[in-house]
């Protein structure tokens, strides 16, 4: 299942960020579109916990929907 999430970024700090967050978290397959502020997950994680995990960045993220 593939899950789109809205996450504030501006530059490419952010997107490492998002980047490391992710990797950590393990068992994720992402693309992060940084032009449109998306993140596209594909996981069997739990969206509350991809959205958890995204927010560590400290950046505003929301859930968009299943793509």
């Amino acid at each position: 299942q593939k899950h789109e999430f809205s996450v504030d970024m501006t530059c490419e700090g952010c997107s490492s960020a998002v980047t490391r967050v992710l990797n950590k978290l393990g068992g994720v397959q992402f693309d992060i579109d940084l032009p449109n502020k998306k993140v596209f997950i594909e996981s069997e994680h739990s969206v509350d916990l991809l959205l958890e995990t995204l927010k560590k960045t400290g950046k505003n993220a929301t859930y968009v929907g299943v793509k």
